[in-house]
């Protein structure tokens, strides 16, 4: 298939390093520094608008169905336990196969990674909404998990691979990570919108999005090169890798029991780290590993990936516990809680017009840092709410989390992949998404595992939400420690 995608840079060849790797030295422009940018075609636009339409459809089907749970559960008669799996079934997925996933989009080409997964994403989201028990819905929300785990980062590799690196890669990303903060926060009200003319619709709209979306990305999306690497694929690694996170996450996942049958927690914990071990072992030892090692020396991509987790940590662990008091303590229904959230999806405006500029005069480290710094004043103002307070008083604390997000999320996105070769962008995709599945788990399980062991009324929730107040402490500590070792080092007056 032919296209007027202008030519990426990335794509050529990278020098190798002495052991033979790809060099992932970050270039300047990547990492912010002012350079002529080239105008997207029309066509370049449409490729965009497309891949921003899955990203999107991710976010508003984690969101709705958060909405709609407690519908659901009403309806068919779900135990508290079954119903919560339908949660947890969807995050063991994604956050299992995601490092995986973004290999996959490397090794056997990102454009039939992204169609495939998308039809399987579509097939078994028409399969929940078919659903007559809580193992249907449970089964359809795990496939879907590992569907997006295979076809979100094949969709950012092909950003990373198709506009060239610089402002108009920066740009693209931005939008692209304003589109996914934006989807969640709209799917919220969609999702209470919904859920009020039956919850099966939550289901049935992202069948009929992701069908349109589809159809526009077998016309829009180049057919591209070969898979970029040839060579055995690893088979082993790909195991234990899978295992590992799985059973990590769903020992995360268990936190939210607090100490019951904590024996099997420990126990589930400790057999995914040997897991990881291993896993470590035979990357080691492979002549075609499916993780590189040293990509997570490279301290941009390290730090973007840990900072990643924190953000994705507090935001999601607070907007859980607000939904639980609002809900609980305040008796407000499924709908005024969605918008209530409404307000964050300031996100999906700032982070195409607003984020770029200041990355580009400042850099991704700067602009990463002010995120923090404002998602740490908007956790600590709510922790001042009682059962008094009305949607005005909240609504400074909303809107500067909608901000923060603004500006983190799409320049975390950016150090991720910044730097690293064609033949790992869908690596670094998979490293940074599996980071903020991880960090979605901690921020809930240790919300609720939290307020479960503070008991119950307004202290309790106020003590859990100490949790995304931290989270939100240590990605500010983690990222001023980054700006300042830069600004020490040989790379003075380089943007962050």
């Amino acid at each position: 298939m032919s296209t007027d995608l202008p030519p990426s840079p990335a794509e050529r060849p990278a020098p190798a390093d002495r052991r033979g790797a790809p060099s992932s030295k970050p270039s300047e422009t990547g990492s912010g520094a002012l350079a002529p940018v080239e105008k997207m075609s029309a066509r370049s636009r449409a490729l965009l608008l497309v891949l921003c339409g899955a990203i999107f459809l991710e976010g508003i089907d984690i969101a709705m169905l958060a909405v709609a749970i407690p519908t659901i559960r009403a309806e068919l008669g779900l135990s508290t336990g079954t119903a919560a799996w339908v949660v947890s079934g969807y995050v063991l997925g994604y956050a299992g196969f995601t490092l995986l996933g973004g290999r996959a989009a490397d090794l056997l080409g990102r454009r039939r990674m992204f169609l495939s997964w998308l039809v399987v994403f579509i097939g078994f989201s028409a399969l929940g909404g078919l659903a007559t028990e809580g193992w249907m819905l449970i089964v359809s929300r795990f496939v879907t998990g590992v569907a997006s785990a295979f076809m979100t980062p094949a969709s950012m590799s092909i950003i990373t691979t198709s506009y060239p690196e610089g402002r108009q890669r920066n740009r693209a990303l931005l939008i692209f990570a304003g589109t996914a903060a934006g989807g969640f926060s709209i799917g919220l009200v969609i999702g209470g919108l919904l859920t009020q003319l039956g919850w099966r619709w939550v289901f049935f709209a992202p069948v009929l999005l992701g069908g349109m979306i589809l159809l526009a990305a077998v016309r829009l999306i180049p057919a591209g090169t070969p898979p970029v690497r040839q060579g055995g694929f690893d088979l082993p690694g790909a195991m234990t890798a899978a295992g590992a996170m799985l059973l990590l996450t769903y020992g995360i996942v268990r936190l939210e029991h607090g100490l019951a049958q904590w024996h099997m927690t420990i126990a589930v914990l400790a057999t995914g780290l040997l897991l990881a071990a291993l896993f470590v072992r035979i990357e080691q030892r492979s002549p075609s590993p499916l993780v590189r090692l040293g990509i997570l020396r490279q301290a941009s991509v390290a730090r973007a990936d840990l900072g990643a987790l924190l953000l994705l940590g507090a935001f999601m662990g607070f907007q859980f516990m607000v939904t639980l008091y609002l809900q609980e303590m305040r008796g407000w229904s499924s709908l005024e809680t969605s918008l209530t959230f409404l307000v964050t999806g300031i996100d999906v405006l700032l982070a195409p017009t607003v984020t770029p500029p200041l990355v580009e005069r400042y850099g991704n480290a700067r602009v990463i840092l002010s995120g923090f710094l404002l998602a740490t004043v908007a956790y600590a103002l709510f922790l001042w709410f009682g059962l008094g307070s009305g949607y005005l008083m909240m609504l400074p604390t909303l809107l500067l989390t909608g901000v923060a997000f603004a500006l983190a999320y799409g320049p975390l996105t950016i150090a991720a992949t910044d730097g690293v070769v064609a033949g790992e962008q869908g690596l670094a995709g998979g490293l940074l998404h599996t980071a903020t599945q991880f960090g979605a788990a901690v921020g809930i399980a240790a919300v609720t595992a939290v307020h479960g062991l503070a008991g119950g009324g307004l202290d309790a929730f106020r003590v859990a939400l100490v949790v995304p107040l931290v989270m939100a402490l240590a990605g500010l500590v983690l990222w001023a420690t980054g700006l300042r070792q830069r600004t020490s080092g040989p790379e003075v007056g380089q943007p962050g």
